[in-house]
């Protein structure tokens, strides 16, 4: 399902470039991150982690394999609901709100995908919402780290400035 994010939030770029036909690298790789933040950060914070770890506690920790009844839960639930308004909100606040919010969601998912890896290690869990997410929580945080970087990169901060 994360996989879904990532592939929506290139093509939600791709038809944003397609229509608003960029002439500069800096707005170009400004309109991927604003789709990688909103899709990966925004979608799969609130409709990913906040709706099913908080309403749907017992039937997500089911998927992902992990003990049912537990307020972990809920708690995980609203940690993933925050970071998805800070990823929708990237909508309207932009520049080191960016940087902000993309460096900790990144942080985030890279200690997601470790937790997840040491629970394949620690207790053989193969759950498809568990091993599968060690791959997505990573992709994600290169993703956006691989974006965040050229953003904020000499060139295209000389580029913006030429602008």
């Amino acid at each position: 399902m994360g996989f879904i994010f990532v592939v929506a939030s290139i093509v939600g770029a791709l038809i944003h470039l397609a229509v608003r036909r960029p002439k500069d690298r800096a707005t170009t790789i400004d309109i991927f991150l604003l789709h990688s933040l909103v899709f990966n950060v925004g979608f799969v914070g609130f409709f990913f982690g906040f709706i099913p770890h908080v309403f749907f506690a017992d039937y997500a920790a089911e998927l992902i394999g992990w003990e049912t009844g537990s307020h972990f839960q809920f708690e995980v639930g609203f940690h993933d609901g925050a970071w998805g308004i800070l990823g929708f909100l990237c909508i309207w606040i932009r520049d080191r709100f960016w940087l902000a919010t993309g460096l900790g969601w990144s942080f985030f998912m890279l200690g997601a995908a470790y937790g997840h890896l040491l629970d394949v290690i620690n207790n053989a869990n193969y759950a498809h919402n568990n091993f599968f997410m060690i791959f997505v929580d990573t992709l994600i945080a290169i993703l956006l780290l691989g974006l965040l970087t050229l953003r904020y990169s000499k060139a295209i901060q000389l580029e913006r400035v030429e602008r």
